[in-house]
């Protein structure tokens, strides 16, 4: 079995900046493209970043010019460093990795989620 447990969420001001964590632990045999996603209430998930295993990196609009996606292939590890965070920001974000296991079955695994609340 694989996990993704993200880490890093909760609540910062406007302006403010926060690191998101999300650690891959199981059966992996190889990550392939990770990302991150956000959901706000009432509103539909959208992409926040994607990363391939080589670290060409995609943003959505929302995230462009502020946020960072990398990813530490040694510890199976995204992150998300988000800068000049705005109340629009506020949502749940997860993670999900496309994963080769290492009986080489190929599956996208979600995590569960971490609350970034931006107020002031």
């Amino acid at each position: 079995q694989v996990q993704l447990v993200e880490s890093g969420g909760g609540l910062v001001q406007p302006g403010g900046s926060l690191r998101l964590s999300c650690a891959a632990s199981g059966s992996i045999f190889r990550i392939n493209d990770m990302g991150w996603y956000r959901q706000a209430p009432g509103k539909e998930r959208e992409l926040v970043a994607r990363i391939t295993s080589g670290g060409v990196t995609n943003y959505g609009d929302s995230a462009k010019g502020r946020f960072t996606i990398s990813r530490d292939n040694a510890k199976n590890t995204l992150y998300l460093q988000m800068n000049s965070l705005k109340p629009e920001d506020t949502a749940v974000y997860s993670c999900n990795a496309d994963i080769t296991s290492t009986t080489r079955s190929r599956t996208i695994y979600w995590g569960q989620g971490t609350r970034v609340a931006v107020s002031s």
